[in-house]
């Protein structure tokens, strides 16, 4: 697939069908976060794969949407240890990790934490780790087909405010 009509018809899936994802999709997902860059190449990340129902559940109740965790087929946590710019690392590795997902036909969600505490004691997480991001990923439960429209029509109805809005010139 193209890299802009991949980026213009990405959506966030929250809704998402009871089938597994395979294990080199997983791979690819989790290989796409790996080749994110980082500040000084530190790669403050680790991507915990939240498996055990209990975990999750606990994980559910600590973001924003739990339903877009409780739904999910696969649940990565990505947590960042040190100073610096590590928020914005994490946040490419996140956006590496949708995008390669939504390349395999995988949909996605980012999901804010609600409360740190209990993300953090549901991960079992030292002190100096924070959770930057919950991931939630699955095939969606509404299909898309990005190649159904160009690139420039999927950016056209996108929800965004229109560029004009958003770019100066200084």
């Amino acid at each position: 697939m193209d890299t802009f009509l991949t980026i213009a018809s990405r959506r966030e899936t929250r809704h998402y069908a009871d089938r597994p994802l395979p294990g080199e999709v997983v791979e690819h997902i989790l290989d796409a976060g790996r080749l994110a860059g980082s500040a000084q190449n530190r790669q403050p990340w680790t991507f915990l794969i939240v498996e055990s129902a209990d975990r999750r559940a606990a994980l559910a109740d600590a973001v924003y949407a739990p339903d877009n965790v409780r739904g999910a087929q696969l649940v990565i946590a990505i947590v960042v240890t040190g100073k610096g710019p590590i928020s914005f690392d994490a946040g490419r590795a996140a956006q590496n990790m949708l995008l390669a997902a939504w390349n395999e036909g995988v949909g996605g969600s980012p999901n804010g934490i609600a409360d740190d505490t209990r993300a953090r004691d549901t991960l079992g997480l030292a002190d100096d780790d924070n959770v930057a991001i919950v991931l939630s990923f699955g095939y969606p439960a509404r299909p898309r087909d990005p190649e159904s429209g160009a690139a420039s029509e999927w950016s056209r109805r996108a929800k965004r405010k229109p560029l004009d809005e958003v770019v100066r010139r200084i």
